[in-house]
Formats: structure tokens, sequence, C-alpha cells
């Protein structure tokens, strides 16, 4: 990992990159493969499913770890949690025709940032949402307000969903879902985060079909950081072992092995590639400016 002290020099060889780990607070197989990858350097945020039954007791595995912890704003996935809560075509169709009420999205927003304070004891380093809904209209207009009014003084970065210029050896089906996500809300959102002064990444990669066909989880892992930009964000969805339960529950374990392997290691290096926490990134930067 990259630390402070030393971050600029080494910002001089390497790219900065960001690997974020979703849904900390799932289920055990995924908190543990977040915690051991954190430890070997592997990643450098994790995004918080602070709802989740299993999150209390997780949460106290992150102290102490070189990560950005952030909320994974969770609208969909139902965690037992009151409030609002559907699936993502409905919350889709509500956003897009604006009639959701912002009332209940401003309460469940509030619910989470509370939640989030109360067991990992500091403001989140940066928000993002399950399944993107971060970037929905009506849902990022009054998550940028709670944010900027919560968090003046410490303002979290955002994720930004655009996905880097596609790479024509992944399949078409793929580069398009990638385009998609972004499609659905990235650009206003991010102008609404930088004029509240909120940071975000740059560049997005990660998002592949979990239930169609696809590449091998390593060539695609090395198709998306070749070449590397600086500032962009992988997003990954590890676990160590997965329950019945747990959505894609296999997909995750072959994306922590090969998280986890020496050959990634021994890639990034080939790469000149250092995975980063942003919020250090645009520290300094902010040092300099």
């Amino acid at each position: 990992m990259i630390n402070s002290t030393h971050a600029s020099d080494a910002a001089q060889d390497f790219t900065p990159l960001i690997v974020c780990a979703d849904d900390f607070g799932l289920e055990a197989g995924v908190d543990e493969a977040i915690v051991a990858l954190a430890q070997q350097g592997r990643i450098s945020a994790t995004g918080c499913l602070v709802q989740a039954p299993g999150f209390e007791a997780s949460a106290k595995q992150l102290k102490g770890l070189p990560l950005d912890l952030g909320l994974h704003l969770n609208l969909t996935e139902p965690l037992g949690q009151t409030g609002l809560c559907m699936p993502l075509g409905q919350l889709l169709m509500r956003t897009y025709t604006r009639v959701i009420s912002r009332k209940a999205v401003a309460q469940q927003i509030e619910t989470q940032l509370d939640l989030f304070e109360r067991h990992l004891g500091q403001v989140p380093d940066f928000v993002d949402g399950h399944l993107h809904v971060h970037q929905f209209p009506v849902v990022r207009e009054v998550l940028i307000q709670a944010v900027q009014r919560r968090y003046s003084q410490h303002l979290p970065w955002v994720r930004d969903t655009r996905a880097a210029p596609p790479d024509k050896r992944l399949p078409a089906r793929q580069r398009l879902k990638a385009w998609l996500i972004g499609a659905l809300g990235a650009t206003s959102l991010i102008r609404l985060a930088h004029q509240a002064r909120m940071q975000s990444n740059e560049t997005f990669a990660g998002a592949y079909d979990f239930d169609r066909p696809h590449p091998d989880y390593a060539l695609m892992l090395r198709t998306w950081l070749t070449p590397a930009r600086a500032k962009m964000l992988v997003m990954v969805h590890p676990a160590k072992y997965a329950s019945p339960e747990l959505a894609f529950g296999q997909k995750r374990v072959e994306e922590y092995r090969v998280l986890s392997s020496d050959s990634f290691a021994q890639f990034l290096t080939q790469q000149r590639c250092q995975i980063t926490r942003l919020s250090t990134l645009l520290d300094l930067h902010a040092h300099k400016t």
C-alpha cells in the first residue's frame, strides 16, 4: 500500500488504482474475504451494507485496516430493514418518473448514514450504491444534500460509474453493460457532486454479467487494467466461501481466488500499478492546491 509519507514519490513511478470491494456485511464469507484482501494490500476500499443482519458484529473487523470505508447505499436488497426497499426495476421506474417519495428516500439515507457512524465510529470516506442506486434521479439529489449537510467539514468522495474506454477483447454484451451502468445517471450525479465540492474517482471498471457466459475472471481483470488509468476504480465482489443463498456465490469465490493470488500481485508489478486509497490521493491534491 502507498502511505501518506511516500505517496508523492511513488505516484511518479506507479499508476494509482482504487480497488473497491462491495457488499461488506452481506455474509461471513464476503466479510472474511474483504478483510483478508485488505491485509494483503489487494483492495483499497470497501462499501458497507450497514443494514445487513451481521454488519454490526463484522464491522469490528474493519478497525485499523488500510481501507477507505464507505456507505454502500441499499434501496433494493431486503436485509430485514424497515423503510424504502423495492426491486431494481420498480426503483428505476419510480425514480426516473420522479414519483418516488423524496421523504422516504431521505429517511432511508439518513438511517443508513446513522448506522454507518454508529457501528464504525467515523464518517464515511466515500458513498456509492448497491446496484448503483446512488446515481438515480431523486436519490442522487437527496444523497448529495444529506452528505453536504452532515459532513461539510470532511466531504466523502463519490463513486463515478462512467466506464473506461471499452476493450474489444471483451464481449459486446459486457461492454454494453459497462456503458449502461454509467448512462443511468453518473454524469448528473458527478455534476451535482462537484457543485457540492465532492470529488470522485476517474473511470470505472469491473462490471460483467454474473449470470451469463463471460471470459475467465483473471483475463477480464488483466484486460481492465491494460493499460491502467490513474484513479480508475475497479469494482470487485469477493467471497472466501458462499452460502447457498448468496447470489452468484461461486463467481464471488473465484474473484477472491484471483485477487488473492501471487499472479495478480505479479501482474500489478509488471503494469506498474499501485492499489491506493483514493482519500490519500485527494488529500495530497488538496495539500498541493
